[in-house]
């Protein structure tokens, strides 16, 4: 146990009941008993931690032209330090979460190792010229760092509202998105080469800072603990928090990593996430370089990624709210048909050399490209239950870690070899062809 956190010991009368198909759910104890609070603190903290990490991924396209400058890397490098971060950030999902549920890692502890990692990541940033020295520290272990932050809180709120996750889960993912938008404009206009050691430095202690002070409330809710105020077997309760049990009702029971794999929907959820991350990241990563190349200013490039990581996480938010009310399965489709779309627009926009339109595409592409993050991650402890969403999330993200691949540097391949055109089209087909797959 990481220092100051205690096991929960039970102080109220609680009892175990099971549905008609055998699900256990543990009743009688409301949050405050377990907290000493309300559950919606574990809604805050991982919200305000996401904020903080979200400067890795988000704002990094923003400041890879003085990085490349300062410690003279082509562009082919500062894309391969990016996909090799996402590829760790994504990759150490799984083992995180299995160390979790094994009660090795507490969530706390992960939380406070994965602040620290980060703040190495910044540091080698900062001061290692050599590529190499950057893959290690920023793609690597800051990689591993923020992933570590991003299972733990995504689990984190879905283990505290499972009767109605889908709004918050969300809400918690967004601030992956915009929390960057500051740090954008920062590396737009007050990041040179005079003063980028100072300013990644400081992202670092403040990502440390943030991210720990969180950590100290971090506290799992015992196996199969439901809410107390909402029947489990009669699905009554509140209006508010039965609806979303309605449209998306919980799993018949906890299946193990290796049940939902075999159950073939999880390879599935695995593969959507592939394609769909995929198209993201290589939006994320190229946006902002096309805009200059069609000759938009730097308020434009700048705008247009604040735009979608505005967006991207304001999107997050709304359609985890939607998926209570439409149900998750319709709200996917709709997410990743507007991700495809969005990227023949932002082409069409960049063609033409509209910076009106190039700006609203930017919008809609910033929606679609954050949106079905939130959906993975409720449509897994949905069909898979609670107990094990740590390590089974951790699987279906994994995909992100192929991702990285194709979406940032394989993304970079592409547009050296057909253009942006080209590039383009393929990242649209790519996700028409994942909501044909939903």
């Amino acid at each position: 146990m990481s220092t100051g956190e205690r096991p929960y010991a039970p102080t109220v009368a609680y009892r175990e009941v099971r549905d008609a198909k055998g699900r256990v759910y543990r009743i009688g104890e409301t949050d405050r008993d377990i907290l000493g609070h309300s559950r919606k603190l574990m809604v805050y903290l991982p919200w305000i931690a996401m904020l903080a990490i979200s400067v890795f991924e988000y704002a990094y396209g923003s400041a890879e032209g003085t990085l490349a400058h300062a410690h003279h890397w082509s562009q082919s490098d500062t894309f391969w330090i990016l996909s090799v971060w996402v590829f760790f950030q994504a990759g150490v999902a799984f083992p995180a979460g299995w160390l979790r549920e094994k009660g090795i890692v507490t969530a706390r502890r992960a939380m406070f190792i994965g602040a620290a990692l980060c703040l190495v990541g910044f540091l080698s940033l900062s001061h290692l010229r050599h590529v190499l020295g950057a893959i290690l520290g920023y793609g690597v272990l800051g990689g591993v760092g923020s992933g570590l932050i991003y299972a733990t809180c995504i689990n984190m709120v879905g283990k505290w509202f499972p009767e109605r996750r889908g709004g918050k889960t969300g809400f918690v993912n967004g601030g992956f998105a915009y929390g960057a938008v500051p740090f954008i404009f920062i590396f737009n206009y007050g990041f040179n080469t005079a003063d980028y050691h100072r300013v990644l430095d400081l992202i670092g202690v403040y990502i440390l800072v943030v991210v720990s002070c969180c950590a100290w409330f971090f506290r799992d809710p015992p196996k199969n603990w439901w809410p107390h105020d909402v029947d489990p077997l009669g699905g009554t309760g509140h209006a508010k928090r039965t609806a979303g049990l309605d449209k998306n009702p919980p799993a018949v029971r906890q299946y193990t990593p290796v049940e939902a794999l075999r159950s073939g929907m999880l390879p599935l959820i695995w593969l959507l996430v592939v394609l769909t991350a995929g198209v993201s990241i290589f939006g994320i990563s190229f946006q902002v370089p096309f805009a200059k190349e069609v000759g938009f200013g730097p308020l434009v490039a700048a705008s247009s990624m604040g735009v979608m990581s505005v967006i991207n996480g304001i999107g997050r938010g709304f359609v985890g709210w939607l998926s209570d009310r439409w149900g998750r399965k319709t709200t996917l489709f709709f997410v990743i048909v507007v991700l495809g779309l969005s990227q023949f627009g932002v082409l069409w926009a960049g063609d033409t050399r509209n910076q009106v339109l190039f700006l609203v595409f930017a919008f809609i592409s910033g929606f679609g490209g954050g949106a079905f993050y939130p959906l993975f991650a409720t449509l897994t402890p949905d069909y898979f239950g609670e107990n094990y969403n740590a390590s089974n999330y951790g699987l279906a993200y994994s995909g992100k870690l192929v991702s990285g691949l194709f979406g940032g540097g394989l993304g970079s391949m592409a547009v050296d070899a057909w253009g942006y055109r080209g590039a383009y089209l393929l990242a649209g087909f790519l996700s028409l062809a994942a909501a044909a797959l939903t």
